[in-house]
């Protein structure tokens, strides 16, 4: 049964602590797990004194749970030898959430009982667990930290031309991206709500206050997980990026992914005011299995019709970062460009076709709640998670804009949360294989 989902992420523990005082009393229940949070307190150097500067639960909750079920779902990940510390960090962190919001075995197992079978409950508790939801409304989640943003931190050339119609020019090249796929989630997703995100990784500024970052997730009940982000560095670099990833009961659907990026923008020596610099535009519907089967030949035909109507669009992306073999469709829209224009007349209807045409293919797919069909679509997400989180370049740039323990937070606890320390390994093996084959 899924009685194993209790246990914090990434760490198979020899028993369920949980489960092993399920059956004690909830007064002795409640006293035991005192006891040993308290041990582990002195053991971790971890103290009840720590929760005023970090947030308390609600920051306990972000940390130790986001990660937390799928692990259990897809059977546990052995630990490393070299994460036993933070398996205690991780275990305290857990149990220092239940005494303080009342989550215990009992409990849990009652937000899991839900339509569709263990399976389902199993997948349902992942993603829509009450510890990852917050008070806010989609509006006021929208909202915070002034998004979407009128002007930039830096030094900015704004654009010349209005990118969707009937808008006005956004001072900021990609904010009109975001805006519109925010609306897009309201108005087409069902039951659209705000996901909790750290708040040291919802919004970062650097130390010379030219660069900052800002990081929302939402959920519905097409799609677990929504995260966006955007980075303002001014004219140096503009970048919009978002990612969605299919409720597990979709099976084999492929993740929408979508990476917007724009370098040394400046105004161009021309009579149309045309801005320039260097830009980079990923559109892509990323297979989360090898296996090709139906759903993965019709979205790849699905995003094909689009690219081949944007010419700018129908690029070939390089090795240098990604094995494009793994993880990428064939039918990629790509683009490299070197003018400002583009982003009006082909990315921005490109933008919107891949949106809508993911969400139909997403609802022409028969859900499955079988607990092999979940499993199979986590195994799956988790593999493509890994993958990434070894190979986005974005590591390296945050790590020198935000500092690298940031960094290090930002790729595992949000970008690629269903990454697990085992497959990073494998993966940064693989990497170095290849990197010594092909210099």
């Amino acid at each position: 049964e899924d009685q194993t989902m209790n246990c914090p992420y990434q760490y198979k523990y020899p028993f369920n602590l949980h489960l092993a005082l399920a059956n004690i009393p909830m007064m002795f229940r409640r006293v035991a797990i005192l006891a040993v949070w308290l041990s582990i307190c002195f053991v971790d150097g971890l103290s009840p004194s720590r929760d005023a500067t970090t947030g308390g639960s609600n920051a306990l909750a972000v940390y130790s749970t986001r990660r937390s079920c799928q692990s259990r779902f897809l059977g546990g990940m052995p630990a490393m030898e070299a994460g036993h510390k933070r398996r205690w960090s991780e275990l305290g962190a857990s149990l220092r959430m239940d005494l303080e919001e009342g989550l215990y075995s009992y409990e849990r197992q009652l937000l899991r009982q839900v339509p569709g079978g263990i399976g389902a409950s199993a997948a349902a508790f992942r993603y829509n667990c009450a510890e990852n939801e917050i008070s806010l409304t989609t509006a006021e989640a929208e909202a915070r930290h002034g998004m979407p943003w009128k002007r930039s931190i830096s030094s900015y050339t704004p654009p010349s031309v209005p990118h969707f119609s009937g808008t006005s020019v956004s001072p900021l090249l990609f904010m009109p991206f975001w805006t519109e796929q925010i609306e897009f989630l309201k108005n087409r997703l069902t039951n659209l709500r705000p996901v909790k995100v750290d708040e040291d990784i919802s919004y970062k500024e650097n130390s010379a206050g030219d660069a900052r970052i800002v990081n929302h997730c939402y959920s519905s009940d097409e799609y677990h997980k929504i995260r966006l982000t955007y980075y303002d560095a001014g004219d140096k670099c503009q970048v919009f990026n978002s990612l969605w990833y299919p409720h597990p009961r979709y099976g084999n659907l492929p993740v929408l992914g979508i990476d917007l990026l724009a370098f040394s923008r400046r105004p161009a020596n021309d009579s149309n005011g045309d801005v320039s610099g260097k830009y980079l535009s990923v559109i892509d519907f990323q297979p989360i299995h090898k296996e090709t089967d139906d759903i993965v030949r019709v979205s790849n035909a699905l995003l094909g019709s689009i690219r081949a109507d944007y010419e700018s669009l129908q690029g070939t992306m390089s090795n240098r970062f990604y094995d494009h073999s793994r993880h990428f469709s064939p039918s990629m829209v790509y683009g490299r460009c070197e003018s400002e224009a583009f982003v009006a007349t082909e990315l921005a209807p490109a933008f919107k076709r891949s949106m809508e045409a993911h969400l139909n293919l997403l609802k022409s797919v028969p859900p499955d709640d079988s607990e092999s069909s979940l499993r199979r679509s986590l195994e799956g997400q988790a593999a493509y998670d890994s993958y990434s989180s070894v190979r986005d370049p974005a590591k390296a740039l945050f790590s020198k804009m935000f500092g690298e323990e940031w960094a290090d937070k930002y790729v595992f606890d949000f970008l690629f949360e269903l990454s697990d320390e085992e497959s990073v390994r494998k993966e940064e093996a693989i990497m170095k294989s290849q990197r010594r084959r092909d210099p």
